[in-house]
């Protein structure tokens, strides 16, 4: 239990007595420690304790593409003391490639706070003979190649097949069990790309393990300044970020969902947190309810005809 959740209490509340402590704020990360989103929820749930003087829990619970955690967080009680950190596959992409999924991505949740994204970048091995991704594309149009993906139905995996699809490639799927073992295999080449969340793959880009042909970023990033733009190699579309948010369950009434996002976006601000996500290669996205609503819309629809182009199904 204590490696599936963490406490991150405010320093005021250790000298209150148990009945005078306000309600422990659960939030539930649908991933296991250690990786992007866990890392996020820890950041912000820390500052939320801070700021809304009450216990804050990270509880992960991964598994089945985020289903588990996120069905977790739609049955829970809609009193403001439940929150699941949801991202692009667990709140837009899941009900298209999913027809059993076990809850709705926009009807069983409120959503509460955008926080933050992080760019995809296509990789190559270091070794690779293709210099860019119309090299990569031209290949594909010629022979079957195989590409990697951190697991069937993610998000590396639907842009990869996108981009196969569009451009007349030929290519086999071959998923892995995590970003880093993917990463792994593309360096070792046993596949010829992959398209990872570019903090996975920074280090290896560094080192010349990997090379990267297109980075799914508005202009090029200024530590990798010889990566192109998707926009810049000609496919700005199959690239879209991953994005990361909190909802809380159908119901939660207006006032906490409204003091949990001001919480949140607060913490957003806080420089050392702020430049804690950005060291950890986030993207800064802060939005609120209506806004972040909005936003999952349009994402909803996005995935929705990405699905539908790759045929990608999942098992619920």
């Amino acid at each position: 239990m204590l490696a599936r959740r963490t406490i991150l209490a405010a320093p005021a509340l250790l000298a209150l007595p148990a009945a005078a402590q306000p309600a422990t704020l659960r939030i539930i990360v649908p991933a296991p420690p250690g990786g992007p989103t866990d890392i996020l929820a820890r950041v912000v749930g820390e500052r939320m304790a801070a700021t809304l003087s009450r216990p804050v829990v990270i509880d992960n619970r991964a598994g089945a593409g985020g289903v588990i955690g996120t069905e977790a967080a739609a049955r829970s009680a809609a009193d403001g003391n439940t929150l699941v950190l949801g991202h692009n596959q667990t709140h837009a992409s899941n009900q298209w490639m999913m027809p059993r999924l076990p809850y709705h991505v926009r009807d069983s949740f409120v959503a509460v706070a955008r926080l933050a994204s992080v760019h995809h970048c296509l990789v190559v091995p270091g070794s690779s003979p293709f210099a860019t991704l119309a090299d990569l594309i031209a290949a594909g149009r010629q022979r079957e190649l195989a590409y990697a993906s951190s697991q069937a139905g993610s998000a590396s995996h639907v842009i990869s097949e996108t981009l196969v699809r569009r451009n007349g490639m030929r290519a086999m799927h071959v998923p892995y069990n995590g970003a880093a073992p993917a990463a792994t295999a593309t360096v070792a080449g046993q596949v010829d790309f992959y398209t990872s969340t570019f903090p996975t793959v920074a280090g290896l880009l560094r080192e010349g393990r990997l090379r990267g042909l297109a980075v799914g970023a508005p202009a090029r990033l200024p530590d990798f300044p010889a990566i192109p733009t998707a926009a810049e190699a000609g496919q700005p579309e199959p690239f879209v970020d991953a994005w990361f948010g909190l909802f809380a369950p159908a119901g939660t009434p207006a006032a906490a969902v409204a003091a949990l996002a001001e919480a949140a976006l607060a913490a957003l601000r806080e420089e050392a947190a702020a430049e804690r996500l950005r060291n950890a290669g986030f993207t800064l996205t802060p939005q609120g309810p209506a806004e972040f609503a909005a936003f999952q819309e349009s994402e909803i629809a996005r995935w929705q005809e990405m699905i539908r182009l790759t045929g990608v199904r999942l098992e619920s």
